[in-house]
């Protein structure tokens, strides 16, 4: 048993009246109150992106506001309540400037001379998937959670994908 600074248990109220995985701690007193919000495994919506003539950089950043969920109301940052999100058509993703000749990818083995660099024209023939899911993983956070988050990004380089019967909604970027 530690000692509890802070306001006295008979003066906050905990509900979860509807059962929705809120918990709302209430201050008789008027201090702030605090929305902690549960994961919700149920409710992950599927959402497809078209990638083709966007650029990279503005597809990155929303589709990792999607698979984080920043873009719902109830955004916790230590919960994972993101969507699904499967892009097509990843190799005729846009890029500005001279990116397409200068942006080089570096890939290193851990031994002495084993260092090498791609291109993102290397990289656009050989594996167009692993362009844009470099530059989401680039804008998550960098723990478990962003791992967890990652694994719900589909990606394909053309149009067809197996993720039909899962009925994906329209996100237009």
């Amino acid at each position: 048993m530690g000692i509890e600074i802070g306001v006295p248990k008979f003066l906050i109220k905990k509900f979860d009246k509807a059962g929705d995985g809120f918990s709302l701690a209430e201050n008789t007193r008027g201090m702030k109150t605090t929305l902690v919000r549960k994961e919700d495994t149920k409710n992950k919506a599927w959402l497809i992106v078209d990638a083709t003539d966007v650029v990279l950089g503005k597809l990155a950043v929303k589709v990792a506001d999607v698979l984080r969920g920043k873009d719902k109301a109830t955004f916790t940052p230590h919960v994972d309540n993101g969507d699904y999100v499967i892009v097509i058509n990843a190799d005729r993703v846009k890029v500005t400037g001279k990116k397409e000749e200068d942006k080089q990818y570096m890939f290193y083995s851990m031994h002495l001379g084993n260092e090498r660099r791609v291109s993102l024209h290397e990289m656009r023939r050989r594996r167009p998937e692993f362009i844009i899911e470099h530059a989401v993983r680039g804008m998550l956070q960098k723990n478990r959670l962003a791992n967890a988050m990652i694994r719900k990004l589909k990606v394909y380089a053309g149009t067809e994908h197996p993720h039909e019967a899962q009925q994906p909604k329209l996100l237009v970027i």
